[in-house]
């Protein structure tokens, strides 16, 4: 494949032990220049306490694109708490620049039913409207998701009426198992807004896996990531690839450490 390397993304999940100012600093010497921010870092808070302003001055010096913030969650039980959250969310991502929103559904084993989620994604849609940002829909493999086919996501937002569209996660998608029977005849590639790329090592049921089998993509990947890459190229797909590890492993890792993974995994996508 060759994949125009202004595609790729970095996730700052990948660099939990890094500051801002330092994981932008790692994203340029990729000679990369997008990524996404995250609510579930160490520090609690998406900007680590810096200002809205503050963060803009870095990510103009080191000549970065906020893509997203990481994530509006339950987005489909959207209470007072939870829109409360998101109205704070859409304040922050349009203050730093962000350009979109990812948002979850409920994933603690608590079915919603879908005329459900498509209500909450017709409550949300007019407060990103009125920010300016688009919201990203990412369906959760697990067993325990509410949300888990990526198909199933597509058409809910589409019978909502709202512009959002789908968050493919590579993970997610091997987690649910019929996502392979669904995929290729019925997924809309122009829909889809992003791809969360990871990889697992891991050969325990697939079932069992969890965000902490996460790391970055190898020739051992149970995923195969690349291969679900090659196929959404071939059908079309002309959007972002971010790379969002989540294994605890990833706190030991130093800047050469993540840019080596990184470099690797790029390799693997291009070959």
């Amino acid at each position: 494949m060759a994949i125009d390397p202004t595609r790729f993304c970095i996730n700052r999940k990948i660099a939990p032990a890094l500051s801002l100012e330092a994981f932008f600093q790692l994203v340029q010497r990729l000679g990369l220049s997008k990524v996404e921010l995250r609510n579930d870092m160490p520090g609690g808070k998406v900007t680590d306490g810096l200002s809205a302003s503050q963060l803009r001055s870095l990510a103009d010096k080191y000549h970065i694109e906020i893509e997203t913030i990481n994530a509006l969650y339950p987005f489909n039980r959207p209470d007072d708490a939870l829109l409360s959250k998101a109205e704070a969310m859409l304040q922050e991502a349009k203050a730093i620049g962000a350009k979109a929103l990812v948002m979850c559904p409920l994933n603690e084993g608590i079915a919603i039913a879908p005329e459900k989620t498509l209500e909450a994604l017709q409550i949300l849609a007019p407060r990103f409207a009125e920010y300016g940002i688009q919201g990203l829909v990412e369906p959760l493999g697990f067993p325990v998701s509410s949300l888990r086919s990526a198909v199933q996501t597509q058409k809910l937002i589409k019978q909502a009426g709202v512009p959002f569209k789908l968050l493919l996660d590579t993970f997610h998608h091997h987690l649910y198992e019929n996502a392979e029977q669904e995929f290729p005849q019925e997924i809309e590639v122009n829909q889809i807004g992003l791809v969360h790329l990871s990889g697992v090592e891991d050969t325990r049921p697939t079932v069992e896996l969890t965000d902490e089998e996460r790391i970055m993509l190898s020739d051992r990947d149970v995923l195969n990531s690349v291969a679900q890459v090659k196929r959404l190229e071939m059908l079309g797909y002309k959007g972002i690839y971010a790379f969002e590890p989540f294994s605890s492993e990833l706190e030991k890792w130093g800047a050469k450490e993540i840019e080596r993974e990184i470099r690797q995994s790029i390799e693997l996508l291009q070959a």
